[in-house]
């Protein structure tokens, strides 16, 4: 595939981790000569398997050195106007007046819906629809907690209530409010600004009664961490927080559940990109084993407030590893006849068939890596236009001398065909 930045971002992510060339060669087993021309500029195509190998050397993601904007909005500006305001409602401005009171009319139970389809507007990709929402849901939750006598900045004591009550709840929207916030900036390749959002979101959480919203936000910082390269701390808060989950005897119920699933699930991607696939592979096998709990205990709360755990979700993790470890016939066998379950997100279901594009064309299989990326383009075609990998997957078919039936109108939606 082509990729004018790749020989730059190849270098530089080699000299952060303090590699020559010839030892990025033995770690990853792609010839010394064929990385030289890279960061030379004088090779400027290199076909995934290559490209996997040189993430698993270099110890990130395929999508890290590929230059990934983890995602944009429809305008394709990551500084616009509207992701501007989210900026501020996230950092109000030093010095800023008090939120005022929320008016008669005002709903937490609204609010609450408002986030939720946040979350969903989030899973679908529709980033344009959760940037104009953010700002005006931050500022309602900012002041609904500031209403009943509390500092909006979320750093004061806690009431001797614990934080229960109308107040609690007040927070706990808030508390959801920034960890949306905190995606978005990620998605937007805002991973410094996404830690300060859900830093603050840890803090209105820890006012709130509910012990399982501090650990929600805690997992989306890990997987903040993980954007950033620093898996050893993403995997330490993923494990720390599972356990006091466990300890703390919540995982009876299915909300609990969920939510030291997804982290040990977390735990388990930042071990595998560590190259630690025999740790990985054992902390998915826990998480395989009681995903199947979810379904026989009491339903919880809104499940688009809450971690994304299930059989589905363990089976595409397992896809999307498989592909990571090098293992591309294992992820077609394990996505294999999958039946989705509905609590299985957008965004989810797009990465599935993105991880079996990959798997197929990494086995030379053209036909079935089409067949994969129009599904992907009839599910989601916002999102796959700006994902850098699905249009890296499609020029490197294009460069093939014989194209598959399929490819043209997947190549000219791109762009690659151009």
């Amino acid at each position: 595939m082509a990729n004018d930045d790749l020989g730059r971002t190849l270098r530089r992510l080699r000299r952060l981790a303090s590699l020559t060339q010839e030892e990025l060669a033995e770690r990853s087993g792609v010839c010394v000569d064929v990385i030289r021309q890279l960061e030379q500029r004088r090779k400027h195509s290199v076909r995934l398997p290559t490209l996997h190998a040189l993430a698993n050397g270099l110890g990130v993601e395929l999508t890290t050195l590929l230059g990934e904007p983890p995602a944009v909005s429809s305008s394709g500006e990551q500084d616009g106007p509207r992701f501007v305001a989210v900026r501020r409602a996230i950092m109000p401005a030093l010095g800023a007046p008090e939120p005022a009171p929320p008016g008669p009319d005002f709903s937490l139970d609204v609010l609450r819906e408002q986030i939720a389809e946040g979350w969903t507007q989030y899973h679908a990709a529709e980033f344009d629809a959760v940037m104009k929402a953010l700002p005006d849901l931050i500022a309602d939750a900012r002041a609904a907690a500031f209403a009943v006598g509390g500092n909006a900045d979320v750093q004061g004591d806690i009431d001797a209530d614990g934080g229960r009550g109308e107040r609690g709840s007040g927070y706990a929207a808030l508390s959801k409010a920034l960890q949306l916030a905190g995606h978005v900036a990620v998605r937007m390749g805002k991973t410094d600004l996404a830690l300060i959002s859900l830093e603050r979101a840890i803090a209105a959480a820890e006012r709130c009664d509910d012990p399982l919203l501090r650990p929600i936000v805690v997992n989306s910082v890990a997987w903040t961490y993980q954007r950033q390269g620093r898996l050893d701390d993403a995997l330490s808060i993923a494990l720390h927080a599972a356990d006091g989950i466990e300890s703390g005897g919540h995982t009876s119920t299915a909300d609990g559940l969920k939510v030291w699933g997804a982290l040990t699930m977390s735990a388990a991607t930042s071990a595998a990109r560590s190259n630690d696939y025999e740790r990985a592979a054992a902390l998915m096998a826990q998480a395989e084993q009681e995903a199947g709990r979810v379904a026989k205990l009491p339903p919880g709360g809104d499940s688009r407030m809450v971690s994304v755990f299930s059989p589905s979700s363990v089976r595409i993790e397992r896809v999307r590893l498989a592909v990571q470890y090098g293992h591309p016939q294992e992820a077609l066998a394990l996505a294999k006849g999958m039946r989705l379950g509905q609590d299985v997100p957008a965004s989810w279901r797009t990465w599935l068939l993105l991880d079996v594009a990959r798997a197929h064309t990494d086995l030379g299989d053209a036909r079935g890596a089409v067949k994969a990326l129009e599904s992907l383009h009839r599910a989601a075609p916002t999102w796959m236009r700006h994902h850098t990998l699905a249009v890296a997957i499609v020029r490197d078919l294009w460069a093939l001398p014989h194209h598959p039936p399929g490819l043209g109108p997947l190549a000219d939606f791109l762009g690659v065909a151009e």
